[in-house]
């Protein structure tokens, strides 16, 4: 197969199944596509689009995108920054930060997982129908720690899933799932989700079948494996067990990691509808009070095109409150379901105010990356705590770096040191700069 061609018909927003050695499992072939794409004269400029919140195959990517396939499709749409999520893992690390240096992408790669928090435990927070359980995430991560939480992360879910698909084989019986055989191979790292475990049992079975089952079967493939988790997995399903204080780490525990790990932790935002999410300002100071310096917010499940509605003024309150704190907004538009946009409409009516929100929190998430990666000098290290006590003067610094430096000057902060001064890092990027 052309590699070219293979990339030009799996263009983002349309994102027809076509395989394409992007996202071949062999790492060895993926290389090889991303050497032979590098030899293109010529990328578009960076646009002030962002897309910090895609998943990949070493989760759950809806179009099978592999990290490097996304790096390629961000780079070919003008992202002024890119970055990658996969749920308890940081597989994709290495082969995104690479495939972002070949293509002179700033990149941002981060990791997700769901978190107990006490002060919340009566409350539903930002995971439906699971009281105490919130979405969380590390932001801009640099290398794969040798930390027990990862690990444990890791095992945690494989060990949770199996137990799950235990449950709904009673209920679908006799057409029932071998975890190791049906759903550890739809994905390359034996990493698999509950989304996983859905399109695997999306495909057994009839519609037939799937309609005495469920009561209905859709013609749609999001709306089946909608369907397949509400009824099966989630609260009032069968599969369902209510999770404790036990089933997931605790939010402290997690931004303890995320911050020994160099990377910043940070709140996930669902859409301001929940009890938990509706205590706005005591959510968010909640989770800053055990460490969390970020939000991260899915734009495009706040509003709909045209209507000014009460999702879209809970958008508008959150990130008030955000800029007030001084929390960095990171947005992204997740790709793990289908209809999933490629990136958000960032000149919509409804974003068109937050644009300059939005590109600021990328480029802070990308310098620091850099500065972590290179010299150990990211958002919440020492030194970042010691020049910028006030959160607003730390975003300002790093909102400057990200936007000034480039991919290949990289390199010039392998002089920064501890001693280093913010305004000296400064210009040694500027001095790199074209004169107007």
């Amino acid at each position: 197969m052309n590699t070219s061609s293979a990339i030009t018909r799996a263009r983002p927003d349309t994102h027809p199944m076509i395989p394409s050695p992007l996202d071949s499992f062999d790492p060895a072939v993926r290389r090889q596509a991303l050497a032979d794409l590098c030899a293109r004269p010529q990328w578009p400029q960076p646009t002030h689009a962002v897309n910090l919140h895609a998943h990949t195959f070493f989760s759950y990517n809806v179009y099978r995108y592999s990290p490097t396939h996304f790096a390629v499709l961000a780079r070919e749409r003008g992202l002024a920054v890119a970055g990658i999520v996969d749920f308890d893992v940081l597989d994709g690390l290495e082969e995104f930060h690479a495939a972002g240096r070949r293509l002179g992408l700033k990149t941002v790669v981060s990791i997700e997982s769901r978190v107990f928090v006490p002060e919340f435990a009566t409350r539903v927070i930002n995971s439906p129908g699971e009281p105490g359980i919130a979405y969380h995430l590390g932001v801009g991560f640099t290398r794969v720690p040798p930390h027990p939480m990862l690990t444990q992360m890791r095992a945690t879910a494989a060990e949770r899933n199996r137990a799950l698909v235990a449950r709904v084989n009673r209920l679908t019986a006799p057409v029932t799932l071998d975890y190791d055989r049906d759903v550890l191979p739809l994905t390359p790292a034996g990493n698999a989700t509950e989304r996983h475990i859905c399109e695997a049992y999306a495909q057994r079975g009839g519609s037939e079948f799937w309609r005495q089952k469920l009561g209905d079967w859709p013609a749609g493939e999001a709306q089946r494996q909608a369907l397949i988790r509400a009824k099966t997995m989630k609260q009032g399903g069968a599969g369902y067990i209510a999770p404790d204080a036990g089933s997931f780490p605790r939010l402290e525990q997690m931004n303890r990691f995320v911050r020994e790990a160099g990377a910043i932790p940070t709140i996930a935002w669902l859409d301001g509808r929940s009890e938990g999410e509706r205590a706005l300002e005591e959510w968010l100071r909640a989770t800053m009070s055990t460490g969390a310096t970020g939000l991260a917010i899915i734009p495009d499940r706040n509003y709909t095109p045209g209507v000014r509605d009460q999702k879209l003024q809970n958008l508008h309150d959150v990130i008030a409150l955000a800029e007030r704190l001084g929390l960095p907004v990171f947005v992204g538009t997740e790709m793990n379901a289908p209809g999933n946009k490629f990136v958000d409409d960032f000149d919509s009516r409804e974003l068109t105010p937050f644009g300059p929100v939005f590109l600021k929190g990328a480029h802070i998430a990308y310098a620091h990356t850099a500065l972590e990666r290179h010299a150990r000098l990211g958002y919440g290290s020492d030194w970042a705590r010691t020049h910028f006590p006030d959160l607003h003067a730390r975003n300002e610094f790093y909102r400057e770096l990200g936007a000034r430096l480039d991919p290949p000057h990289e390199d010039l902060l392998r002089d920064v040191t501890g001693q280093s001064r913010p305004a000296q890092i400064l210009d040694l990027i500027k001095a790199k700069e074209p004169i107007p």
